[in-house]
């Protein structure tokens, strides 16, 4: 039996060596279309692997996964899960040495160029037959990292239906000058995204100043919100509106600001001036912009920047990663129409449906042998 995996990313390889852990005279075929593998592994993380999370589902079969190829891991207070060395370039390392040990062929610069429903894989290196084939080609984010939305219309052509595609965990843009007079700063805050006036989203979290806008964990997550909101041609108004002292109350501040005559002593020096600028020196109108500062949102930095592509195949179409449509077809990791927020859930996403994929095909052969 021959399973050809389209994809050599997180899912794709957590697949492969899944498959041959199970089925170890199995014929499993990656096929790359960059120069190597994992490459967009090595960016995760700021260049550790935020590999998964305490509190994400099946993090626990994701990372004994892991410990059955020697990675030891470490968790940080948050729940977020590194490998120990804290260097993302040890997980792909593994996953490669894994690959070549258990006998797993991988082609790089290869190109898919089409799938018939006979699962005949054309390629710019030539055809291949399968019995089964795994799409892992993952989404839109990051192309240069191997994500070009490529498989999405693999699967189209398959017959699979592919929901509105939009980058997600991304910058914001905004036209407000405020987050450039801001450039580098960072404050712990509630944000709220408005969309015509209504609040579409809102979460607590670190917000970082840009030159372009603004960006930090709680604009990732509620970023997804944004760029849906954009998908349409229709003309839409969106602010992004941030509390910035939310320990205290109005009248608290008030209360506050009426003694001290100043916000220095809650937001620092450089944060209070802007805003004392943009209220022109009164200070009562400063503390409220401090607990409902307005920020014009133009968009997203776009699909090149966002960590993951919000939309994909449409999981009403697969049984455990199976398709319902033709048999011996999978797909695993983004490019199905799964997303999550920060902090290692959409990678432990990505590990745990290579696996699952890997272990439906050894289910399925089990059966029929």
């Amino acid at each position: 039996m021959t399973t050809i995996i389209v994809g050599g990313g997180a899912s794709g390889l957590a697949c492969a060596v899944r498959l041959k852990q199970n089925i170890p005279n199995e014929k499993v075929i990656i096929l790359e279309r960059l120069e190597r593998t994992a490459k967009k592994i090595l960016a995760t993380g700021n260049g550790r692997c935020n590999l998964s999370n305490i509190n994400a589902p099946h993090c626990r079969e994701v990372i004994n996964f892991f410990r059955s190829l020697g990675l030891i891991t470490r968790t940080d207070e948050e729940g977020r899960i590194y490998p120990y060395s804290n260097q993302a370039q040890t997980v792909a390392d593994i996953l490669n040495e894994s690959c070549l040990r258990l006998g797993v062929e991988i082609i790089t610069d290869c190109t898919v160029k089409e799938i018939d429903k006979n699962l005949c894989v054309n390629t710019e290196k030539g055809i291949f037959m399968a019995d089964n084939v795994v799409i892992a080609a993952g989404g839109k984010a990051q192309k240069a990292l191997g994500s070009d939305g490529s498989g999405y219309v693999l699967l189209k052509n398959l017959g699979h239906t592919v929901t509105p595609l939009s980058p997600a965990l991304v910058q914001l843009t905004s036209s407000s000058r405020y987050p450039r007079a801001l450039k580098g700063c960072r404050i712990k805050c509630n944000m709220k995204i408005l969309v015509d006036d209504e609040m579409i989203g809102g979460e607590f979290g670190e917000v970082l100043f840009t030159d372009y806008g603004l960006s930090g964990i709680v604009t990732m997550n509620l970023s997804e919100k944004v760029s849906t909101s954009f998908l349409s041609d229709k003309f839409v108004k969106c602010h992004a509106v941030l509390d910035l002292i939310p320990d205290m109350t109005d009248s608290e501040l008030a209360e506050y600001v009426h003694k001290f005559k100043s916000l220095k002593g809650i937001l620092g020096e450089k944060i209070s001036s802007v805003i004392d600028k943009q209220a022109q020196g009164n200070i009562i109108k400063a503390a409220q912009f401090a607990k409902n500062w307005k920020f014009i949102i133009t968009g997203t930095k776009g699909f090149d920047f966002a960590q993951v592509t919000n939309g994909g195949a449409c999981l009403d179409e697969f049984e455990g990663f199976a398709s319902k449509k033709i048999r011996g077809l999978y797909a695993c990791g983004e490019i199905l129409d799964r997303q999550f927020k920060c902090g290692g859930y959409n990678l432990n996403f990505a590990w745990y449906s290579g696996i699952k994929t890997a272990d439906k095909i050894a289910g399925v052969q089990n059966d029929t042998n």
